[in-house]
């Protein structure tokens, strides 16, 4: 749906630099890491008044990380990551900075030490700026919250930004910073992206550490990355021995083009958005159709079983009942409320179908070296939206974000997503990228090919 009401101009605050022209600006004195900094605490500062996209911002270590990034640039002694700056969701835990889970329950909670992502990133001279929002523990694609207030879309604030790293997505569109750390269970990363007009990574199953972030179910749960384009997620991942650059083995890559993942549709202009980009894609790479029908039999079903059985026996090992009752969101009793139903044999079931996809998959993308399809079958649903009809589908927001990104974390397998150039004033769409399990760097080098390709039209301005 087309929208030009809701949008707004940019105002004067600067865009935070990729990370990419901040490490040449610094190394060249061009630039300094406290002008940086104080450059993007004002940025984040607006964002969090205008689209609460941060739960908390670190001034003061912020500050002082940026003084010691200083000392090391006039010593000649920089780390990879010297004087970058990054967003951290507020699911992810930050020594001596508030991190509530999105939740009033852990209002005031401040951790002892970092989660180990966080930990790598610092250690490579990367300066966390603040916390991200997020939707309560992590449990809902919209980044709403009736305790801390709505994440607005930076693009478009009567829309979602998606979820629930939607804080990460809107600071990232909206120039606050150019990159950040999520968490992706059934498209956390990359919803919000293709809704906020940004690029976001899911690495394969079990690649980056989870200690120090909230889980919420464990099996599914994947720590992500976000950047305002993939170069800026591919000089994080370096972090995280992920080889972005180096590594080559798509260079000629072949594509499997899937249109849409059943029984959902595409709407008209997503599928219009995805079809002019396979058209491009096509004179540059092999690309082959790839037949949907049962390849994705049961998936989002099975991820909701294991959603609901191994969400609900983290709450309910670590919380009593008292305490869920009156700190927790509506929706969050809701869902713990049909925990609370879940069997062994329902589990057991989701399991077995989770392995009989994952082979499907396999098998699918034999011949291919990644897939190709839209991120989302929608743009960004309006505030309070709480369901959707597409063609004679009709579902929940959640059931209609997650349909085309939750089966690849029921599988493990790799995936990003990235905008597609906005055709005609239409909200932005996105194009994922899937590869199989041990691919990221690869994966990564194709989608900076692609995001290359494809972006042919300045993005759309967010409200500033």
């Amino acid at each position: 749906m087309t929208n030009k009401s809701d949008h707004r101009p940019v105002g004067a605050i600067p865009r935070a630099p990729g990370l990419r022209s901040a490490l040449q600006a610094l190394a060249q004195r061009h630039i300094t890491v406290s002008g940086l900094v104080e450059q993007a605490l004002d940025a984040a500062e607006s964002s969090k008044r205008i689209l609460r996209a941060f739960a908390a911002i670190d001034e003061e270590g912020a500050l002082r990380a940026a003084r010691e990034s200083e000392r090391r640039y006039a010593e000649g002694r920089t780390r990879p990551l010297e004087g970058l700056i990054v967003g951290v969701k507020d699911l992810i835990d930050t020594q001596g900075l508030e991190t509530s889970y999105g939740s009033a329950a852990w209002r005031g909670h401040v951790p002892t030490t970092d989660a180990d992502l966080v930990t790598s990133l610092r250690e490579r001279g990367a300066i966390v700026l603040g916390k991200t929002t997020t939707h309560e523990f992590a449990w809902g694609v919209t980044t709403s919250s009736t305790v801390f207030g709505d994440t607005l879309n930076p693009l478009y604030p009567t829309r979602i930004p998606g979820g629930s790293s939607g804080g990460a997505a809107a600071a990232i569109a909206y120039g606050a910073v150019a990159a950040g750390l999520g968490t992706d269970t059934g498209g956390s990363v990359r919803i919000p992206a293709a809704l906020c007009g940004v690029a976001g990574f899911k690495p394969t199953y079990g690649v980056l550490p989870t200690r120090g972030i909230f889980p919420l179910a464990p099996s599914l749960d994947h720590p992500g990355l976000l950047g305002e384009t993939v170069d800026d997620i591919a000089i994080l991942a370096g972090a995280f021995s992920i080889d972005a650059l180096g590594d080559r083995s798509f260079s000629r890559a072949r594509l499997g083009v899937l249109r849409e993942v059943p029984p959902v549709p595409a709407t008209a202009e997503v599928a219009s958005a995805f079809d002019a980009a396979v058209t491009t894609l096509g004179e540059f790479f092999a690309c082959v159709n790839v037949e949907a029908e049962g390849l994705f039999d049961g998936a989002y079903e099975a991820f909701a079983h294991i959603v609901l059985t191994e969400g609900g026996a983290g709450h309910f090992r670590h919380n009593d009942a008292d305490r869920i009752a009156a700190h927790y969101s509506r929706e969050t009793v809701e869902r713990l409320e049909r925990a609370k139903a879940m069997t062994l044999g329902e589990y057991a079931i989701a399991h077995q179908t989770r392995r009989d996809f994952t082979a499907r998959l396999h098998r699918a993308m034999a011949r291919v070296d990644v897939l190709v399809l839209p991120t989302c079958p929608c743009t960004a649903p309006a505030l309070h939206e709480s369901s959707i009809r597409i063609g004679a589908w009709t579902g929940t927001v959640r059931e209609a974000l997650m349909a085309y990104t939750a089966p690849f974390n029921v599988a493990g397998f790799p995936a990003i997503s990235i905008p597609l150039a906005p055709r005609d004033g239409q909200l932005p769409s996105a194009l994922q990228i899937v590869a199989r399990p041990g691919h990221d760097g690869a994966l990564l080098q194709v989608a900076r090919q692609m995001e290359q390709l494809l972006r042919t039209e300045a993005p759309a301005s967010p409200m500033r």
